[in-house]
């Protein structure tokens, strides 16, 4: 074998090997845990496949419960496999509290303006935004209620009315039944006299109450006509709609909230799981997330993007999210316990 072929081989070999070294750092593979079901179908469709497809790396779609333990002991065991987690608000801001996630870049993320208000936050971004509303059966109804107020008027509309069986969502309700603005509900209920005032209300509809704990349930309460109005999660009512229902959602009132992305603290090859981001977050890629599932594009720009009956059934469409509350997660954080037992002991009077 000449030197000259022996070089050239030496040489091919060295060249192999770097690119060898750089393929994964151009296209490197993310591990993506959501929450699985419709929610995980709609991600795989808008985010995941398009992100293979465009060369930019392999997904490998985990799922989990939000058990939080599980990113806590990761974390700090310096043990983390995972890239990207999805996470509710609540635990977003549990976890940057806690130091469990990744700061945000939001040079490599884009604008925060760019996104529906409250979406950004330091080390999380909501993706997604979803509401709990009044929903109401047609066929059980003379004429459609409008707010919560009508939700509470048992002479106009009389019937059982279904509520989520928690302080949550349940005291902002009651305090906007009452004649609160939606953007002075959580100043108000900040307040002894705010917390009383809610309380009271609750009061006046307690004996047309039918408790709900599932999501899966006002759904089914308001077909079967155990009640004939519920709060109800936005992407429920919409499931049923799609099957031929005569559920109806009131957006007036509602309480928006948002599934967010965040970065285990720790986690590797954290500049690709930015650009990931980034990517679920374009125009083109929310519209797709929304078609498949109905929950609200983060980035406002990508409502126009979307057909006008598939725009009528989301969140964040600029005339469903007007008279809508952000819910604050802060507001929970500080007052939830003691909210939680007040509202615990009323119950079961």
């Amino acid at each position: 074998m000449s030197q000259l072929f022996k070089r050239s081989v030496r040489q091919l070999g060295a060249l192999g090997l770097g690119l060898a070294c750089i393929a994964p750092a151009m296209a490197a593979d993310l591990t993506v845990v959501s929450f699985g079901g419709a929610n995980k179908t709609a991600q795989e469709k808008a985010f995941y496949g398009p992100w293979e497809k465009a060369g930019k790396g392999k997904i490998i779609a985990g799922e989990y419960n939000g058990e939080m333990a599980k990113v806590k002991a990761m974390v700090d065991t310096n043990s983390v496999s995972w890239n990207l987690v999805e996470v509710e608000s609540p635990e977003l801001s549990r976890g940057c509290d806690e130091d469990m996630f990744e700061e945000l870049d939001y040079g490599v993320i884009g604008d925060k303006n760019a996104f529906v208000p409250g979406a950004a936050s330091t080390c999380g971004i909501g993706f997604f935004v979803w509401s709990t509303v009044l929903a109401y059966n047609a066929d059980k109804l003379k004429s459609a209620p409008a707010s919560w107020a009508d939700f509470w008027d048992v002479e106009k509309f009389p019937g059982k009315r279904g509520l989520r069986k928690g302080a949550k969502y349940t005291l902002e309700f009651a305090l906007m039944a009452d004649g609160v603005a939606p953007k002075d509900v959580y100043k108000v209920l900040a307040g002894k006299d705010g917390q009383d005032r809610a309380f009271k209300k609750l009061d006046q509809l307690k004996p047309y109450i039918q408790w709900w704990e599932a999501g899966a349930q006002p759904p089914q309460y308001l077909a079967s006509g155990d009640v004939v109005m519920s709060s109800a999660y936005n992407g429920r009512i919409a499931a049923t709609q799609k099957e031929g229902s005569s559920l109806k959602v009131v957006w007036n009132g509602g309480i928006y909230d948002f599934d967010a992305w965040a970065i285990p603290k720790g986690a590797k090859n954290k500049d690709e799981a930015m650009k990931f981001i980034a990517y679920t977050l374009q125009p083109e890629q929310q519209k797709v997330y929304a078609e498949n599932i109905a929950y609200g594009p983060a980035n406002k720009s990508a409502v126009a993007l979307l057909d006008a009956k598939v725009a009528a059934d989301l969140p964040t469409t600029p005339e469903n999210i007007a008279n809508q509350v952000a819910m604050d997660v802060g507001f929970w954080a500080d007052f939830g316990e003691a909210l939680e037992q007040r509202f615990n002991a009323w119950a079961a009077k």
